[in-house]
């Protein structure tokens, strides 16, 4: 089934419960896909969607993060269910280990040693990783690496 289909399914379950926070969020998603294909204009491919879906997923952990800041725990939480919903159609993150052996690995293909070479690292890394970890934890692991 597709991510279309399964979203359309959801959108239709979530009215059935009544559920206002996954009918926002299953809406928010479609709308986001909808205004990608009509930006590429094309029917997303698994990439594409794959893209728009990190971008949602970003954004709330964004405010999520401002919010904490702000002490604004009853925005945080709302933003912890959407979060978890968001999830639910994104692939399944990497481990910060399961992503430095990728890092590491990459690191020796391309042959990098210093920090110099850290855009060459970068470039070649995060098109493994696309949508399975968060490029703050990439550019972390990374700049380590490169460090020592």
């Amino acid at each position: 089934m597709s991510l279309s289909d399964t979203l359309t399914e959801d959108l239709k379950t979530a009215m059935k419960a009544r559920d206002k926070v996954a009918l926002n969020v299953i809406r928010m998603i479609k709308t986001s896909l909808t205004n990608e294909r009509i930006k590429l204009g094309h029917d997303l491919n698994d990439d594409e969607q794959l893209t728009v879906l990190s971008r949602e997923l970003k954004q709330r952990k964004e405010s999520r993060q401002e919010f904490a800041d702000a002490g604004r725990q009853d925005l945080v939480d709302g933003l912890d269910a959407e979060i978890k919903l968001v999830e639910k159609y994104a692939p399944k993150q990497l481990s910060e280990d399961e992503v430095k052996k990728i890092v590491t690995d990459t690191v020796s293909e391309v042959g990098a040693s210093s920090m110099a070479d850290f855009g060459k690292v970068m470039g070649s890394v995060m098109p493994k990783l696309k949508g399975r970890a968060d490029g703050s934890i990439v550019n972390k692991t990374v700049k380590s690496l490169l460090s020592k």
